[in-house]
């Protein structure tokens, strides 16, 4: 089993082999590309599609940092505002109609933390799920592994360590439930 297919079966892996090496190159070139391209650039959506392999039309405005974008997969109706960062090691899956605000920070990546297997450059990756007609407020940081549900609305500045339900307002550091939201 190669590196990559370790890293996507969310098993621990070495991401400074070759082909990873590689693959993180492309997405940060087309990253810096994106962000320096003048907003009105018609060419603007079609590296997105090539980012991320998918003809979903997306809109990011710049500056937007991720590790490979093949691992992303949005809904219909995405939007991110300034200053997203995807770290994609393992999936990140996006259900309709999510909107992030400036400065989100969504990270499938980890790493030990027992110090010696840390130290030999193992790390590891867990799946994000976000669900559908989800608002992630400004400064938000989504943690390896989460699942948030569907109608949810995350405080600024929270940091999500666990699952989130349907239906709900969480805020705070960790996240917690604030509230249902009503209508």
């Amino acid at each position: 089993m190669t590196e990559k297919e370790k890293m996507i079966a969310q098993m621990d892996y070495l991401p400074g082999n070759r082909e990873l090496t590689r693959d993180r190159k492309r997405a940060k070139g087309l990253c810096r590309e994106y962000n320096l391209m003048d907003f009105e650039d018609v060419g603007r959506e079609d590296l997105l599609k090539e980012l991320f392999h998918t003809d979903t039309p997306v809109h990011i405005e710049p500056n937007f940092w991720c590790d490979y974008g093949y691992n992303i997969t949005f809904g219909r109706g995405f939007y991110a505002n300034h200053n997203l960062t995807i770290l994609d090691c393992a999936r990140v899956i996006f259900g309709d109609n999510v909107l992030c605000a400036p400065n989100v920070q969504i990270y499938t990546a980890a790493h030990p933390l027992d110090v010696a297997t840390r130290n030999s450059g193992v790390e590891f990756a867990r799946e994000i799920r976000v669900g559908n007609n989800v608002w992630i407020g400004g400064g938000a940081i989504i943690l390896p592994g989460v699942t948030i549900g569907d109608d949810v609305v995350i405080g600024a500045g929270s940091v999500v360590t666990k699952d989130i339900p349907a239906g709900v307002i969480v805020g705070g550091n960790p996240a917690r439930v604030i509230r249902k939201v009503e209508e």
